[in-house]
């Protein structure tokens, strides 16, 4: 039987299996959609289906430095207590190989990708899924190159709760790079340097800053010059290179960098879960449901 694009599609929606698994399971099962579900079942991938539509805040971030290449990725699950469990370990450490190794693009080109034994990355997570009982995603990720003469910082903070990947350029000093990363994840920059910040985000801040100067009273002649000090300030808590080093309040970021010979080229910050809804399930009940489903 001729397995169509809409016979995928009605599956995968009703299992929330991956793509080339609900053609298979098809094609195995002759387009008998009962059956296909049945298949997939069978191999542990559509356990992952019941879990879409639950909330996977949790999660670590993984580096992978391969020569002149690195990759700085998020992969959330439900639980902490998932994100400490070795084989979800040894799942990041796995997808961020294939990653900077294969550098897909987006997430959605990495999930169908296919890895070293044969299987999409999707089906490599599904089968997580199915053996740690949590909805697991690659939220995303970052790739960064750079030449003989830069430095990569890769940083996990917390056992991996942030992870940083900074391009220092000009220098191999790994160290020097490592401790801005160190930096970027105690602070949280938004910028590199005040080149990036866009006229109206300054503008907009110096409105603020006026207005808050007029409120307290202070007179309009003194205003604008008072506006101007707290603007520089405002450039401080954003940027990353005029910001006091962490390690050496007394220097800025960009003096410690520039001592070593290099210049910042860009980084890149991630926090597990930032921007996502946490679950707020009560533990005791969740417990309870999963031993009466068994």
């Amino acid at each position: 039987m001729a397995i169509t694009a809409q016979m995928v599609k009605e599956l995968r929606e009703k299992t929330g299996a991956g793509m080339m698994d609900c053609k298979k399971a098809l094609t195995e099962t002759d387009g008998n959609m009962d059956q296909a579900i049945d298949y997939l079942r069978e191999k542990g991938i559509a356990k992952a289906a019941k879990k879409n539509d639950r909330i996977a805040a949790e999660g670590l971030t993984f580096v992978e430095v391969s020569g002149n290449d690195a990759v700085l990725l998020e992969v959330n699950s439900e639980t902490d207590f998932v994100a400490k469990n070795e084989g979800f370990k040894e799942l990041g450490a796995a997808l961020a190989k294939h990653i900077v190794t294969n550098k897909p693009a987006t997430v959605e080109e990495a999930l169908a990708q296919t890895m070293a034994d044969g299987e999409t990355v999707e089906t490599f997570i599904n089968h997580s899924i199915a053996k740690i009982g949590e909805k697991i995603s690659l939220r995303r990720f970052a790739l960064v190159s750079k030449t003989d003469a830069d430095a990569f910082g890769a940083y996990l903070h917390s056992g991996g709760r942030i992870g940083v990947l900074t391009l220092v350029e000009g220098t191999t000093k790994e160290e020097v790079a490592k401790d801005v990363s160190m930096h970027v994840a105690a602070i949280n920059p938004k910028y590199i340097s005040r080149d990036a910040v866009s006229q109206e985000e300054v503008e907009h801040e110096r409105n603020i800053l006026t207005q808050q100067a007029l409120n307290e009273g202070k007179p309009e002649n003194i205003v604008a010059k008072m506006v101007e000090g707290r603007i520089g300030k405002y450039f401080e808590e954003i940027c990353l290179l005029d910001q006091s080093f962490v390690k050496n309040p007394d220097v800025k970021v960009g003096q410690f960098v520039k001592a070593a010979g290099g210049t910042v080229k860009s980084f890149v910050r991630y926090e597990v879960g930032e921007g996502l809804e946490k679950r707020e399930d009560n533990f005791a009940e969740e417990v309870m449901n999963q031993v009466k489903g068994n």
